[in-house]
């Protein structure tokens, strides 16, 4: 999670222009905007002093805002919340056991989120089988999407004798340069 999108996501809830957060935060003049847009860009990291000063403006945690330690239960958690504020990710439960799903009225992240958690289910249930080694397993994942064979992140790019037959045969269809 990138704090700058964080940043950005807490200020839209707050219905906040760069520059009132600029100027809620102390910079002055023509710089209140630029900085804040440079945060949200990336250009610059806030330090923590000003990450806290902005959680209390928009009445957050200053975990919900900076890129979340996962190697903590409460970074971990940050980041399940950030999770389900870009995409859609809801936690619910089935059969008396807590579960995290995909919210299927999030548009498009939802089906892309789908095809992605469906090749990792896939690969889970290969190696529950046996049919796949950990150590296979963990290649997938550290690896992925290099490794997926779902069929779902393959780049096919056509060869140069396919793609110059397709524009011979589609010539009449094309428009003119001019």
């Amino acid at each position: 999670m990138a704090i700058g999108k964080r940043i950005r996501f807490f200020r839209n809830r707050k219905s906040m222009t760069q520059k009132q957060l600029g100027e809620i935060l102390g910079f002055l003049g023509k710089t209140s905007d630029v900085r804040v847009a440079q945060y949200e860009s990336e250009a610059r990291k806030p330090k923590i002093d000003l990450i806290k000063e902005m959680a209390h403006v928009f009445d957050v945690s200053p975990r919900a805002i900076d890129v979340p330690d996962i190697d903590s239960y409460l970074g971990l958690m940050h980041t399940l919340f950030a999770l389900e504020d870009m995409y859609g990710l809801k936690v619910g439960e089935i059969d008396g056991e807590v579960c995290l799903r995909l919210d299927k009225f999030s548009g498009s992240t939802y089906s892309t989120m789908f095809d992605m958690f469906h090749a990792w289910r896939e690969q889970a249930a290969r190696l529950e089988q046996g049919e796949i080694t950990k150590e296979e397993y963990d290649q997938w994942r550290y690896n992925y999407p290099a490794l997926d064979t779902s069929g779902h992140w393959h780049k096919v790019s056509p060869s140069k004798e396919l793609s110059d037959y397709l524009v011979e045969a589609f010539k009449d269809r094309l428009k003119p340069d001019k």
